[in-house]
């Protein structure tokens, strides 16, 4: 069988793509530009984001969270409606400007890390991350959920959103590169192989069991899946429940 992780080299042309992409990244979510669908496609792309933004409220993060790929801070924004605190973790120091210029909270600290050797000093009441797992590779996945239990407190939770594969993010559609790379380009014409793998949403129900986190998983018409929930005890609980 073919060996298909994804190398070192990847991992590093994916940061140097986000670094790069900073300062048109908010074009995705707004639908300005390339992005803009019209109409009809751009209404249900913003209801589909307000069905996750009531979820998260629902859910209720609240005292200290940490949010994992912060990005340029449309998700910190709405976590601070609950937490007391936000600590944003990002890789790049482009994307951290920017959210810190948006948010302009001093409830809000920044750290510059690469998420996959970041070892925090301490735990947290929740965790949060926004369009990250999907550029997770698949063989570092369940390490990477392991994180996220071990960075939370017993009870402390969860909830997370990526994009389904849905083909409603650009006219230009990213050109895959085996079963875990795709081609990204900027507006500038620069081009960035990324990470990038589509789930479903009940694909990512044992993988967060397996963890030890009580999951929930939902998906919105056609382009975002999103879960929620609680970190057990112990890693591999036997209790664990799962919902889809």
């Amino acid at each position: 069988m073919m060996n298909d992780s994804v190398s070192l080299q990847t991992l590093e042309e994916m940061k140097r793509y986000y670094q790069a992409s900073a300062s048109e990244y908010d074009e995705i979510f707004n639908r300005q530009g390339r992005y803009d669908q019209g109409p009809e496609l751009n209404a249900r792309w913003f209801a589909e984001w307000d069905e996750v933004f009531a979820q998260l409220h629902a859910f209720h993060l609240t005292g200290d969270v940490v949010e994992l790929a912060a990005g340029t801070g449309t998700w910190t924004q709405q976590l601070l409606r609950s937490a007391s605190t936000v600590t944003a973790v990002d890789a790049s120091a482009e994307m951290l400007a920017i959210n810190q210029a948006k948010v302009a909270s001093p409830r809000v600290s920044y750290v510059l890390a690469d998420l996959f050797c970041w070892q925090p000093e301490r735990v947290y009441d929740a965790l949060f991350f926004g369009f990250w797992i999907s550029h997770v590779p698949r063989e570092q996945l369940d390490a990477f959920l392991r994180s996220c239990w071990a960075w939370l407190r017993p009870g402390g939770k969860m909830f997370f959103v990526d994009d389904t594969g849905c083909p409603t993010t650009a006219p230009d559609q990213p050109v895959r590169r085996g079963r875990q790379i795709e081609t990204r380009t900027l507006n500038d014409g620069r081009s960035f192989e990324i990470v990038k793998n589509f789930y479903e949403a009940a694909d990512l129900v044992a993988p967060c069991v397996r963890a030890g986190f009580d999951i929930t998983m939902r998906q919105t018409a056609t382009s975002f899946l999103y879960g929620f929930g609680t970190r057990l005890p112990s890693e591999r609980n036997s209790e664990n429940l799962s919902r889809g």
